[in-house]
């Protein structure tokens, strides 16, 4: 088994090679076809997330191997997998917000909160590797037709955006939704927001390319955040005093505030991203202007349930997909640290 490992904090990663496990219970060995690179690998293999005011929150470890959108071919299951309707030779798409099982999150199906959990690519190996232990075949999700290198992206991408939107909840007449960032997961989010909920967003990001390719997808209300003037633009088109959500899918100080400056009263805002910084805000405005703060960390099983089911449906149009050779891992996540991606990359096997 040959997996690309951490060692100091925003070092290259280092190829190693390994006795490929063999799947024990109800695990299921999978072989890695492709694997999604996202804006949290960047923060593990920084080692650390910002949290504003020079504070930092350390997260890196050496011999992690990230990578936790996961797309593989069922090489063996364990003796107590095999009745769980995954056979060996499927291709399936792996949920990786695999909790412990036994706590109050997990019982509650809130696994991707169970703390410190066993998610693949955070806590457990994940897809920087030739092959990936699931713990359970109830992980693993047919894609239909939708090639895998897509198909591997909604494991994290597709369904953080999910999750969010569900967090916005019925929307009105009227009632205007914000998505701010069109990276990776903001286009994932455009896309879903459209097919599985009927809502036609608006969407900002402070790179005009970025707009430029939400326009290409059909958007027709793009904002550039740089001109901090643009959210009062916004509230005016929206009418009602302003937007009733907010979704940021980048999580610093300038996309919340923006973002923030865009509600109506009762507005809310999920904040979704993980780019760091702290916010600083009057309390009474909390209750003056009744508005909701919350996070949003991926999704449940029963979501990507859900959402696995549009997919196959192909109701979710693509979002742009770049593909590298899983030694190119490093490379990836410098130029997605960099900005130089458009869409989502994708390591996939040699």
């Amino acid at each position: 088994m040959i997996s690309w490992e951490t060692t100091s904090p925003g070092a290259p990663l280092v190829e190693v090679a390994g006795e490929t496990p063999s799947p024990r219970g109800s695990e299921v060995l999978l072989k890695m076809l492709a694997c999604g690179v996202c804006h949290s690998d960047i923060h593990l293999h920084d080692g650390v997330f910002e949290l504003g005011h020079g504070k930092q929150l350390e997260v890196g470890r050496p011999g992690q191997v990230l990578g936790h959108e996961i797309y593989g071919e069922v090489l063996a299951l364990g003796p107590d997998a095999g009745d769980h309707g995954v056979a060996v030779g499927e291709r399936r798409v792996v949920f990786p917000w695999i909790g412990c099982g036994e706590c109050p999150a997990c019982r509650r199906g809130e696994e991707q909160l169970c703390m410190p959990g066993r998610a693949l690519g955070i806590v457990a190996p994940g897809g920087f590797a030739d092959h990936v232990l699931a713990p359970h075949p109830r992980y693993l999700f047919d894609c239909g037709e939708v090639p895998g290198s897509l198909a591997a992206t909604y494991a994290c991408s597709g369904l953080t955006a999910y999750g969010a939107l569900k967090k916005v909840g019925e929307i009105a007449p009227g009632d205007e939704v914000v998505i701010i960032g069109a990276g990776g997961v903001g286009m994932m989010a455009i896309q879903i927001a459209r097919a599985a909920f009927g809502i036609d967003p608006i969407v900002v990001d402070i790179d005009e390319a970025k707009l430029e390719a939400a326009r290409r997808l059909g958007v027709a209300r793009t904002y550039n955040s740089g001109d901090p003037q643009m959210a009062k633009a916004i509230r005016k088109a929206c009418g009602a005093g302003g937007a009733l959500a907010a979704l940021d899918f980048v999580g610093n100080e300038a996309s919340v505030n923006f973002g923030l400056a865009c509600l109506r009263k009762g507005g809310a805002l999920v904040v979704v991203g993980l780019y760091g910084g702290a916010l600083n805000m009057p309390i009474p405005f909390f209750p003056m202007n009744a508005r909701i703060i919350q996070g949003s960390y991926v999704g449940t099983l029963a979501d990507f349930a859900e959402l696995m089911k549009l997919v196959r449906a192909g109701k979710i149009d693509p979002i742009r997909i770049t593909e590298r050779p899983l030694n190119e891992a490093t490379a990836a996540l410098a130029d997605l640290k960099a900005g130089k991606v458009e869409g989502r990359q994708v390591l996939v096997a040699q």
